[in-house]
């Protein structure tokens, strides 16, 4: 067995692999060319300054892991190595402590003024008066995403005396409560932090989370902290909150450009700014090394999959056959994970927040020939899709996350063909929230080879395609709605792709004076519209939502972005 350090690592993480007998470990001082060490390699360890790309692999006909000390893998081309039968793995969650520590450490330090006392020192300086801070004891901090690093902060927080809430629609409720935290909506995080501390990954949902809409629901004098992605802040939003003196302080270690070369914030005294250094301790990387060693050994030694990023293990003729139903089956999760949190909404400007609700079951129901084929990763995508944004999870480890996040999957196979598909999925997913519960259904099939349909959504029957920005449309099944919402786009001047329509059957309760007055059936109806979305037409298109959520006969609407996980 031969074993590639391409990069510098620990003596502790070297120590492991090379305490298997028989393995060959070569390390990055004994190195003049990558490719030829590559020729017979089984194993590929990189940190992030290594390209591992298809020239590359190429080059390494027998490797079957890549492994990468640290979490992003922007540097090894995943896909290219999935169809080399690669498996490529991180180490996520290995400085969660770090990142927790330094949360806390940022906290502290705007509380009682820490970097302004050491600066007045040392300009010999005795201004005890102006240095007067506060206590976090007592205090109630919101974190915004509980997995391993939020749960870490929690539990860090909870010993300083601190009130914890929470909001992650991906960790079941029992989590949250042995940890100390209680779950709520989101704006109720915003409304009732004197903290805020950030935790998710970046999403189309979480982009620009904290607005000037969000920070103008959020109590005076609140204090946020951001080791998490900094696309997560409007910066100027929060620049002026901080100016006026909404916002009493931040503190952020990450940004939407690295290295920060000129920012709204460097003028402003009560921030506290950090050169993303939250995961960079000396324990951290040593963990990360160790740990990644680990999973190297266990997948070479004994063929177990830990943290990977890619598809599972497939011969070149199942993968070719089962991928377009993994891409299918990770968007219909998207969509579905969508309604689940969601699905308390009114779309009505005056009542747009949901109630926080949290997945408690994912159902997936094979048709035809899928019930014939290995659906692992199908599952796995499907419930990747479904946790889209929480912390690490991947197609891969998308079953574990699950299971870690008390999410309950069921899976049944059916040889009978449904809706005149050769095979379909059907999945349902089950929400529920301190006092309400639903359940999300949908059913899509693959067409021509590689296109995604949709075929049923919550039970009416609707063909649409799955890609790219979708804008879903619940709406009493009244005349006058779909030109509504034609006229509405094309003044916004947002070009419509696709335009998919369905109508419930029978009646449902609730239909407004409007519907009655028409004697049209009390039903409800289904749009789902493709949109073509230029990059600066994100305005445009937030107006435009705005608009078709006050039509009168419009239920809901919701914006729903779909690609590759």
């Amino acid at each position: 067995m031969k074993i590639v350090l391409a990069e510098k690592v620990s003596p502790s993480t070297l120590a492991i692999l090379q305490k298997e007998p028989g393995w060959n470990v070569v390390t990055a001082d004994k190195i003049t060319s990558l490719p030829e060490e590559l020729k017979e390699a089984d194993a590929l360890i990189v940190r992030s300054a290594v390209q591992a790309d298809a020239k590359l692999l190429a080059d390494a006909p027998k490797l079957r892991i890549i492994g990468r000390a640290g979490v992003g893998v922007d540097n090894i081309d995943a896909a290219e190595a999935t169809r080399r039968g690669i498996v490529v793995m991180n180490t996520p969650g290995a400085n969660a402590v770090a990142v927790a520590e330094l949360t806390l450490g940022l906290m502290l330090s705007m509380a009682r003024s820490i970097p302004r006392a050491n600066a007045g020192m040392h300009a010999a300086k005795w201004d005890k008066k102006s240095l007067q801070g506060s206590e976090l004891r007592g205090k109630t901090l919101g974190i915004v995403g509980c997995g391993r690093i939020g749960l870490e902060v929690a539990r860090r927080a909870k010993a300083f005396g601190m009130t914890l809430l929470g909001y992650d629609p991906f960790v079941a409720p029992v989590i949250a409560r042995e940890n100390g935290i209680t779950l709520v909506p989101i704006d109720e995080i915003f409304a009732e932090s004197d903290f805020l501390s950030l935790h998710v990954g970046l999403t189309p949902q979480t982009e620009g989370l904290i607005n000037k809409h969000s920070i103008a629901i959020m109590k005076r004098g609140i204090r946020i902290v951001n080791c998490a992605r900094g696309e997560l802040i409007v910066d100027e939003a929060l620049a002026e909150a901080i100016a006026n003196g909404h916002v009493a302080g931040a503190a952020l270690d990450v940004f939407r450009q690295e290295p920060l070369k000129e920012s709204p914030y460097f003028a402003l005294e009560n921030v506290l700014l950090s050169p993303h250094i939250a995961g960079s301790t000396d324990e951290a990387q040593e963990a990360i090394g160790i740990q990644l060693a680990q999973q190297v050994r266990d997948y070479l030694k004994l063929g177990v999959v830990q943290n990977a990023v890619n598809v599972a293990s497939l011969t070149q003729e199942e993968y070719a056959e089962v991928s377009p139903y993994i891409e299918m089956a990770a968007r219909l999760g998207q969509l579905l994970g969508h309604a689940g949190a969601s699905y308390a909404e009114d779309s009505r400007p005056e009542n747009k927040r949901p109630e926080a609700g949290h997945v408690e079951s994912i159902t997936l129901t094979y048709n035809g020939r899928l019930a014939e084929l290995k659906t692992e990763m199908i599952r796995n995508a499907a419930i990747a899709g479904v946790l889209h944004g929480a912390e690490g999870v991947n197609r891969i480890s998308a079953s574990a996350a699950a299971a870690e996040r008390g999410i309950r999957v069921q899976e049944d196979k059916r040889e009978h063909v449904v809706g005149g598909t050769g095979a379909s999925l059907r999945m349902a997913i089950h929400w529920a929230s301190s006092n309400r519960e639903g359940d999300w259904t949908a059913t899509a099939t693959v067409l021509h080879g590689h296109s995604p349909r949709l075929l049923s959504y919550d039970g009416i029957d609707i063909e649409a395609e799955l890609s790219g920005t979708l804008v879903v449309i619940r709406n009493e099944d009244v005349p006058g709605v779909v030109g509504r919402v034609g006229t509405i786009l094309g003044e916004h001047r947002l070009n419509i792709g696709n335009f998919a329509l369905g109508r419930a059957n029978g009646t449902r309760a609730g239909a407004s004076a409007a519907a009655r007055s028409l004697h049209v059936p009390e039903g409800e109806a289904l749009a789902v519209v493709q949109l073509d979305v230029p990059a600066d037409a994100e305005a445009q298109l937030a107006s435009a939502l705005t608009e078709l959520a006050g039509i009168e006969a419009v239920r809901s609407v919701r914006k729903v972005e779909l690609g590759k996980l």
